[in-house]
Order: C-alpha cells, then sequence, then structure tokens
C-alpha cells in the first residue's frame, strides 16, 4: 500500500471511531485535523469536504459488509437462508447506527442515492451467484437474474429501512420474493423469525 493511501486510511479510521462516539454533526473537521495530528491543508488534500469523508467512511463499511457477504455466499448452509444473510450482511451495524443516519439528513439525500447505488452495484454480483445455485438446485425458476436481484434488494431496503413496516408488510415481502425467484410457497417464510422487529409500527 502507498504512502498516501496508508495516510488516507488512518484518516478514515480516525473520522470512523470519532462519528461513532460522538456522532458525525458533533465531529468537526477541526477535531479530526487535531487528533491526526496533521496540517489542515494535508486534510483537505484528501477530502475536499467533511461531506466527503462521511461518503469515504461509508465506503469503507460497505467493503467490510462485502467481505461478510461473500463469506455467507462461500458457506454450506441452505441457498434461500444465504440470500437472506448476504442481504443482512451489508446493512451498517447497530453501532455504526450514528454514521448512516447522517445519510437520512436533508443536505445528504444526493450523497444517501449515490451509496444506496454503490451498495446495490457490489452485492447484486454476489446474489446473482446465490441465486443462480437455486436455479441450479431446482429451489429456484427464473431469469434476468440479475435484474430480479436488485428488484429484491431495492423492495428489501424500502421496506425495512427506510420507513417502519408492519406484520402485512413482512408477510407481503416473503411473497414478493418467493414469486420474483420463482421459488414454492414457503421457501422463504423463515424470513418471517429474522425480522428485526424495532422498527415496526407500534399502532
Amino acid at each position: 500500500m502507498k504512502k498516501g493511501e496508508k495516510r488516507k486510511l488512518e484518516l478514515l479510521k480516525i473520522a470512523y471511531d470519532m462519528f461513532l462516539s460522538r456522532g458525525y454533526e458533533n465531529t468537526s473537521v477541526d477535531e479530526i485535523i487535531a487528533k491526526a495530528q496533521i496540517a489542515k491543508g494535508t486534510y483537505y488534500y484528501y477530502f475536499p469536504s467533511k461531506e466527503k469523508m462521511l461518503e469515504d467512511v461509508i465506503g469503507v463499511m460497505i467493503e467490510s459488509e462485502v467481505r461478510k457477504a461473500r463469506q455467507i455466499l462461500e458457506t454450506d448452509i441452505p441457498v434461500p437462508q444465504r440470500i437472506v444473510g448476504i442481504i443482512s450482511a451489508v446493512k451498517p451495524t447497530e453501532k455504526e447506527q450514528p454514521i448512516s443516519e447522517a445519510l437520512f439528513r436533508p443536505e445528504n439525500v444526493l450523497m444517501h442515492d449515490k451509496v444506496r447505488k454503490k451498495l446495490i452495484e457490489v452485492i447484486v454480483p454476489l446474489l446473482s451467484e446465490a441465486v443462480n445455485e437455486g436455479i441450479r438446485e431446482g429451489i429456484f425458476s427464473c431469469d434476468n437474474v440479475e435484474e430480479r436481484v436488485r428488484m429484491l434488494l431495492v423492495i428489501s431496503n424500502d421496506t425495512f429501512n427506510e420507513r417502519a413496516f408492519t406484520e402485512r408488510d413482512i408477510s407481503v415481502f416473503i411473497d414478493i420474493a418467493e414469486k420474483i425467484l420463482g421459488a414454492d410457497k414457503g421457501t422463504m417464510s423463515f424470513i418471517k423469525d429474522l425480522i428485526d422487529r424495532k422498527g415496526m409500527e407500534t399502532t
């Protein structure tokens, strides 16, 4: 790794730790610079803005999530469970919520969309690989696999990450997932027991 790349990663690690402990909004560029013990010009050489640093921090998070997803893909658990595991792997951990929540602020809407598209771009090939294995095993029956898994990701994200959801939403999502993948009814019913219900509507 080149010296400049190493320095940039060191700065991202500092920012990641500070965003977690203090929150993105409560961490200033000056505080990051002081913690890193660098000149302000050095900071802006790597990051033209704090928002760009947030984007790069999230990029590092995505790389870590993709590595976890790849590990799940390479296990020998049943294909339907692997697919759900891959989707679950590319979500921020609970401790990373202060960072991911910054994306939902109105001023970061464009960055949020950019990060979402990047995440879909890197995870679709892994999901496609799993679905194609399921097709070979006779679990799924579908064509246009990449388009189908991309649609499944978008529906999953919209249903469970970006708004409150209900038990009916869970049932409908399972039904949609089975139909998108051409699976027998009940193939994906195990999802119901895996959903984190903290985001559910209480009324």
